[in-house]
């Protein structure tokens, strides 16, 4: 019985074939180019914020911090002459950072075949009205 089934889906399926594989490529294409979006300047932000990064070295040329003291990173501001330092203790890891990439994925993979049905990839198969 499951092999009939498969068989017969595979049979409607072969002619759609490059219109499923057009679909995939540019659902995968959009969720790509919308990870690179979203997660460069994330880790613009990590890469400037390490203590060992030069964007860092300002609050060390500030004599911060005081010996025997916690570790200092520079946090960008809006106002390029400022200088704001932080204890790197304060930037680490929450219970969101396991939850929203999950939930952002779903998103645009949802948004990508909304788009895809808006273009009228399907319509050959719509019923007009």
């Amino acid at each position: 019985m499951s092999l009939t089934l498969l068989n017969s889906m595979l049979q409607r399926l072969s002619p759609r074939r490059p219109l499923i594989l057009y679909v995939a490529t540019w659902t995968t294409l959009l969720t790509l180019l919308a990870a690179v979006a979203s997660f460069s300047p994330e880790l613009a932000f990590v890469s400037a914020i390490t203590p060992t990064s030069s964007f860092s070295q300002a609050c060390r040329s500030q004599g911060l911090p005081p010996e025997g003291s916690l570790t200092t990173v520079r946090v960008p501001v809006d106002v390029p002459g400022e200088v704001l330092c932080l204890p790197a203790q304060l930037f680490m890891r929450s219970k969101m950072d396991l939850l929203v990439p999950p939930v952002f994925a779903a998103i645009i993979v949802a948004i990508s075949a909304y788009v895809v049905k808006v273009l009228g990839l399907w319509e050959m198969d719509d019923p007009p009205h």
